[in-house]
């Protein structure tokens, strides 16, 4: 059936994009490898595919500078998307179907192929402009994102590969904003910690008040995480962001072999995001010390321990940033940059001592990332194309 936007190239590139299924668990990039590469023959631009770990290849995409000895820009945005749900679906969400009133129901519509494109639809513009940008620009497209890109960016960014594309500063994904005119965005990410508490005591008979048990034990150190996360939960009700307030959660409690026994050995899983104004080592200093009070054969394991995560400043001091809100501020718009609740790529970025900002130029929008009908308007999308043009010629030519 033909609709009206069945000419508009730009949307039809963009409904190409969405109907790759690259839907986690068990991801085949080859045809988002083969869509970007036709991508890059169309703009005459070189497309190099590093493949580090097999079958999880990363795209780039590059449009060289006139001064490519300066530091380059690099935009970001994933090819892999969540798992679906598609009896709860209005449309099929691999069809990319827009409906009437011009709404794109797709997985990934938010999350972030749209990102994606109107990374490359930018480039387009320009270059169609005649425009010639100082700084060199990479259009990266990663896998295992949203499986947190450990075999992704992660193993990408630590390359000599990504060294030599000489980065100066990424753009890389925040979140769709409701408002009309604020963007989101995304400066720093607090940083993921998992661990495991075991506590250790007495065996014996569940009829007796024995001491040294390790039900006391695991409920002292319980009790002293539950105390913590009703702190920071005060500081949520108070007004603060959720990225700015370190999150406590109790997951998992294993132990025991029969209800009328005393354990040997009882456990408790926490899953802890520490805040980036939390002093790090402190702060396990604090929970080492909650372990040692608990009493004897207490111990602390992670099941994740990852680094301090980094934040870009949004003091002034970071010239990059300063241009891309100075841009925004200029088109009488405006960003609202946080750190983010969640995790994204970026902090791949930033531990390279990398200024990185998530920025997905989208508004006016509701929020459904990994929803049922995830879906984006098409004047939204199109109006990100021209924010993130203004935003790239300036930030290449800063």
């Amino acid at each position: 059936m033909c609709t009206k936007w069945d000419n508009d190239e730009v949307l039809q590139r963009f409904r190409e994009y969405l109907r790759i299924p690259s839907v986690h668990p068990s991801v085949d990039y080859n045809d988002c490898v083969k869509f970007l590469r036709k991508q890059a023959d169309h703009l005459k631009l070189t497309a190099a595919v590093y493949e580090l770990v097999e079958k999880k290849p990363v795209v780039v995409i590059t449009w060289e500078g006139t001064q490519p000895e300066m530091q380059s820009i690099l935009l970001n945005s994933h090819m892999d998307v969540v798992p679906v749900y598609e009896e709860h679906w209005k449309y099929p969400p691999f069809d990319a179907h827009i409906t009437e009133d011009g709404w794109i129901y797709a997985r990934g519509s938010q999350d972030m192929k749209s990102v994606g494109m109107i990374h490359l639809e930018a480039v387009r513009r320009l270059k169609q402009a005649s425009i010639q940008l100082k700084r060199t620009v990479h259009i990266s497209f990663v896998p295992d994102e949203e499986i947190g890109g450990v075999e992704g960016m992660q193993k990408f960014s630590e390359s000599e590969e990504f060294r030599k594309l000489n980065i100066g500063f990424e753009m890389d994904e925040s979140a769709p904003s409701e408002c009309l005119k604020t963007f989101i965005g995304f400066n720093g990410e607090r940083t993921a910690r998992q661990i495991k508490i075991t506590c250790k005591g007495e065996p014996g008979h569940a009829a007796f008040i024995s001491n040294d048990t390790a039900g006391e034990k695991l409920s002292y150190i319980i009790n002293k995480f539950m105390e913590l996360r009703k702190e920071e939960r005060k500081k949520l009700d108070n007004g603060a962001k959720l990225g700015e307030v370190t999150t406590i959660n109790l997951t998992k409690v294993e132990g025991g072999i029969q209800v009328n026994v005393l354990p040997e050995q009882l456990s408790a899983s926490f899953d802890i995001r520490i805040s980036p104004y939390e002093d790090h080592e402190a702060f396990e200093a604090m929970i080492q010390g909650w372990c040692k009070d608990a009493g004897d054969k207490v111990t602390m394991e992670y099941y994740v321990r990852n680094p301090e995560e980094k934040t870009t400043n949004i003091d002034g001091s970071d010239h990059f940033w300063n241009v891309l809100h100075e841009t925004i501020l200029d088109m009488g718009l405006d960003i609202n940059c946080v750190i983010c609740p969640g995790t994204t790529d970026a902090r791949y970025i930033r531990r390279q001592g990398i200024s990185a900002i998530g920025f997905t130029p989208i508004r006016n929008t509701p929020l459904l990332l990994h929803a049922h009908n995830e879906r984006l308007h098409v004047d939204e999308f199109k109006k990100g194309i021209d924010v993130m043009e203004k935003v790239l010629q300036a930030v290449a030519e800063a």
